[in-house]
Formats: structure tokens, C-alpha cells, sequence
């Protein structure tokens, strides 16, 4: 089956489909995602956060997702050929799941709302500076080890 193309540079030139669609990567995020979620829930459940206490557990879940990213988006883009669903599956679904800047931007409304605006500026600023910085200091890590390993 072909379809006409549109707004491409080609327009009016045939494109094949493969009759699926985006229901494998649909799938594989939705797979992933909710083992991301359970894993990020387990982690609330065994280090719970007090109320009106720092969110240390939503802190440290989206540090370490970032850093996780950082690897796994150096290693399936630099390193290795890995299948076309290995990112959508780990990378958007297991990893988007486990990270929740949804819950760290509720955890700063909810320490605003109980008198504590300086603790939620700190912990705004704290978790954005630290993820990014895990994603930056993973990557560079990575891709040392691999010219490393290289050599």
C-alpha cells in the first residue's frame, strides 16, 4: 500500500506503510513506562518523604534517572546498534516512568502552600542544577570509558 506524501520535498511521491503504524513504540513506552512508575512508587514507599520535608526520594529518583539517561543515551547512540524499540522502550518509557519532574513541580507547590518558600526555591533549583549535571557528568563518563576501553 503507498500513500501520497505531503509537505515533504517529494510531495505526490508514493511512501510505503508497513500497516502497523506506532503501535510497537506505543506499546513498548506504555511497557516500560509502567515499570518505571512502580519503580519510582517503590522508591516513595521505602524512603518516604515527611510532610513539609525536603522530597529527598523524589530528588534523588530524578538525579539518578538523569544519570541512568545520560549512559544509556551514549551507549545506544555512540557504542552499540541497538534494536529501533530499545530507546522508546528504555529511554522514554522505564526512564520517563522513574523520573517525575510532574511530582517535583507538585512538591514545590505543596512546600510553597505550607510556608516554606525557601525550602521550595532550594529544591527547585537543587534537582534541576543536579540532573542536569548527572545527565553532563554520566555522558562524559561514558564516553570516556569507551575510548578508554578502545585504546
Amino acid at each position: 500500500m503507498t500513500v501520497p506524501e505531503t509537505g515533504g520535498l517529494r510531495t505526490g511521491a508514493p511512501r510505503r506503510t508497513t500497516g502497523t503504524g506506532q503501535f510497537p513504540v506505543v506499546a513498548v513506552v506504555a511497557l516500560g513506562g509502567g515499570i518505571g512508575a512502580a519503580a519510582r512508587y517503590a522508591a516513595s514507599l521505602w524512603w518516604p518523604t515527611s510532610t513539609g520535608g525536603f522530597p529527598w526520594t523524589t530528588f534523588w529518583v530524578n538525579v539518578v534517572g538523569c544519570a541512568v539517561i545520560g549512559v544509556f543515551l551514549v551507549l545506544i547512540t555512540e557504542a552499540v546498534a541497538a534494536h529501533r524499540l530499545v530507546r522508546p522502550f528504555f529511554g522514554t518509557g522505564v526512564l520517563g516512568g522513574f523520573t517525575t519532574f510532574s511530582t517535583y513541580a507538585v512538591d514545590i507547590r505543596e512546600l510553597s502552600g505550607a510556608g516554606r518558600p525557601g525550602t521550595a526555591l532550594a529544591y527547585l533549583a537543587a534537582t534541576l542544577s543536579a540532573a542536569l549535571f548527572a545527565v553532563w557528568v554520566a555522558a562524559t563518563a561514558t564516553r570516556r570509558v569507551l575510548l578508554w576501553r578502545q585504546r
